[in-house]
């Protein structure tokens, strides 16, 4: 398996390198120069597999010879070892249609556990094969993908992480579960500003030829395609256990970014029967429009109960228009920079009637997402937070003939305070992370600027030897 740059130019790359690379040196993002596909044998033989083994099925196409079969298991076993749940990522009923995945059973009760810790045995076994050369992992979070990479890489060799985040933007629990991990590799940096700037910030660490050309530079966010296929696997286990391939299942993704709805395009796009992907959004709705109408233009940022959709630039949606347009990498390189320009872009035809033949999407507001966190609490003894009620919100609203399931991006406990207002109830955190709150923590704030975040991290970070 070879990977490809969706802006063209940038050189072609085994899994190995694509990991390594994180964002590709054009400015693209890395996306297998095929799709691999499964037959409906393959996937009706996943329904009695563990998640490890079905992990080892959806991602071994992707691996190529990076890694044997065994290796990948090995390292599949080592990172759901980890999760709170036998299942890794359980199924619950709501109803007679309606189900909810849960994906936040892992270390830091996000569905980003899922993927990152794999991704950060994946980094340490990659660099042990380079000699140990140093990796300098910088990231952006909008709140849970932050915890999640700091802990898969606390404390590892060869490999230091500086995590940007929006400054009193992420709930209290989210801050603490990256601040308050002591570890001398570990460098949290709250920016004045919102996510997208974050974002921005990391994207031009990456193409800043005199920042980039110091240090051996890797990202953790879904632009690393490492991290959207091992999101790919939980499809698959959710699917088939619903009836798949006999049967369609529809999903309900809350995003801001489009990562983890973009690997349910990926495991349709591999064969998973999927009847439709919902994009559910908050007021922050720029997919919702792209997907609408085709009006891809950007906003002000409004902040809301669910921070971890608080975005206005969906950095992922990038792969789904190289899809979508041909998989033309000049083409899109020139759409794509339109857009960085002016913050305004049109779908072509082909992108957007593309889109629609497998998405749909909705834009939920706060009182929508109240409701849908108290009729799961009422009606179905559940408690869900507030990004889950987005997305269940939309799923109740979809009228798709088919079982839904929603996905559970993350524990309720992470966001009490919206819970407590919609239902009444004030949910716990679990006890392995019972003592956040005792914990000290440990950060740095800085002005969103290039200036200011390069050089505070040019001065702790280890450059190439």
């Amino acid at each position: 398996m070879r990977y490809i740059s969706t802006r063209g130019t940038a050189p072609t790359l085994d899994f190995r390198g694509a990991t390594l690379a994180g964002l590709a040196s054009d400015g693209g993002l890395y996306i297998p120069e095929h799709w691999p596909t499964l037959s409906r044998d393959a996937i009706a033989g996943m329904a009695g597999l563990s998640y490890v083994d079905t992990a080892v099925a959806v991602m071994a196409p992707f691996v190529g010879d990076a890694l044997s079969h065994d290796e990948l298991r090995a390292l599949c076993e080592q990172a759901y070892g980890r999760f709170a749940h036998a299942a890794v990522t359980p199924l619950r009923q709501l109803d007679h249609d309606q189900w909810v995945l849960e994906l936040f059973h892992g270390p830091t009760l996000a569905f980003k556990d899922v993927a990152l810790q794999l991704l950060g045995l994946l980094f340490e076994r990659f660099l042990k094969e380079d000699d140990g050369a140093p990796l300098t992992i910088v990231g952006a979070t909008s709140g849970d993908t932050g915890s999640a990479a700091i802990d898969a890489v606390a404390g590892r060799a060869g490999i230091d992480i500086f995590m940007l985040h929006p400054a009193g933007r992420v709930s209290e629990v989210q801050r603490r579960q990256m601040t308050t991990v002591q570890a001398p590799n570990v460098h949290n940096i709250a920016i004045r500003g919102d996510f997208d700037t974050a974002q921005a910030l990391v994207k031009a660490m990456f193409n800043d030829r005199g920042f980039a050309g110091r240090f051996r530079l890797s990202a953790v966010n879904s632009i690393n395609w490492a991290r959207l296929m091992a999101q790919v696997v939980y499809y698959f286990y959710a699917a088939v256990r619903l009836g798949a391939p006999e049967r369609a299942i529809a999903f309900s993704v809350p995003t801001g970014n489009f990562g983890d709805v973009f690997a349910g395009y990926v495991a349709a796009k591999m064969g998973l029967p999927i009847a439709k992907l919902i994009v559910a959004t908050n007021v922050n709705d720029i997919l919702h429009r792209a997907l609408s109408n085709g009006d891809y233009s950007s906003a002000s940022v409004v902040p809301t109960a669910t921070p971890s959709m608080d975005i206005q630039v969906s950095s992922n949606f990038e792969r789904l228009l190289f899809d979508l347009g041909g998989r033309d990498g000049v083409a899109l390189a020139g759409q794509m920079g339109g857009f960085e320009t002016s913050r305004a872009m049109r779908l072509t035809n082909a992108q957007h009637e593309g889109a629609a033949a497998l998405l749909t999407s909705a834009s939920i507001d706060a009182d929508g997402m109240a409701m849908a966190m108290r009729w799961a609490c009422e009606h179905a003894g559940e408690v869900i937070d507030p990004h889950t009620a987005i997305a269940l919100a939309a799923a109740r609203q979809a009228g798709v003939a088919a079982p839904m399931v929603t996905l559970a991006t993350a524990h309720p406990a992470k966001f009490p305070e919206a819970v407590e207002r919609a239902t009444g109830v004030s949910p716990n955190l679990p006890s392995r992370v019972g003592d956040l709150f005792e914990r000290e923590e440990a950060l740095v704030t800085l002005d969103a600027t290039f200036g200011a975040v390069s050089d505070y991290i040019a001065g702790r970070a280890t450059p190439r030897t």
